[in-house]
């Protein structure tokens, strides 16, 4: 049996000499590699029918961090303190998601992907974090991406759990100034900051899973965090995906 292959979102960046370059994180790269994966970048796309075959060449999906969620996806204008948004990226990545959907493959979220995949399930978000009504934690830390700074707690019986199990709690990075507010259609809330903020959420049969958070920058320091890949991976068995 083939090891599986696993297409991490790609995002792009303009070089000082005016050329655009197709890239992710490396700590992605790295974190598929370590789980026993092999890791495709699928770069960006505006067109359709290319999406649906850089998708089938794949058995498992990770939809990386990036620019902010534009906020007409889920009915609103831009307020004051959004960050940058890249419209063309948010149907790329709904794109992938809807085929990786489709052909029954496990999605992993992470960061601004897991805000994507909660918008294109109906959800919303909080532009920003100033936004939300009670007292709200800092999310946004700013630094050392692999020096955890938050506890999440994790719902008890959730695809979560298992893959924290036996761990109720969690120590986390925080890099999101945007907050889930509204749960999408087919997802539930499965782990939540001390503030009550939505860290992670699933889908029915849990080959969904989106997390606010980066375990791509723990996973070296942190197995619970490595699970996260490793299940991904699994899934990919177990789903068939993966052929002789």
């Amino acid at each position: 049996m083939k090891k599986p292959i696993i297409g991490i979102s790609g995002s792009r960046v303009l070089n000082n000499v005016g050329i655009f370059r197709s890239y992710v994180n490396e700590n992605y790269v790295n974190a598929v590699l370590n789980s026993g994966g092999i890791p495709f970048i699928i770069p960006f796309s505006t067109n359709d029918g290319i999406i649906t075959e850089q998708i089938a060449q794949v058995d498992g999906l990770i939809l990386s961090g990036g620019h902010d969620v534009d906020p007409r996806n889920y009915g609103e204008e831009s307020q004051q303190k959004i960050g940058d948004i890249w419209p063309d990226r948010d149907h790329f990545d709904m794109q992938l998601l809807a085929e990786a959907e489709k052909n029954h493959l496990p999605v992993l979220g992470i960061c601004r992907g897991a805000q994507l995949i909660n918008v294109a399930h109906g959800g919303s978000l909080y532009q920003d974090l100033s936004y939300r009504e009670v007292e709200t934690l800092k999310h946004m830390q700013g630094h050392t991406p692999d020096l955890p700074t938050q506890t999440i707690d994790i719902k008890k019986d959730s695809a979560l759990a298992k893959v924290f199990n036996p761990t109720p709690t969690a120590s986390i990075n925080s890099f999101h100034h945007q907050l889930i507010k509204r749960v999408g259609d087919g997802l539930t809330a499965v782990a939540w900051a001390k503030d009550g903020v939505v860290e992670a959420f699933e889908n029915r049969d849990g080959s969904v899973i989106g997390v606010q958070w980066h375990p791509e920058n723990l996973f070296a320091k942190d197995k619970t965090m490595n699970n996260l890949f490793v299940n991904l991976i699994k899934q990919t068995w177990k789903e068939g995906a993966v052929n002789d």
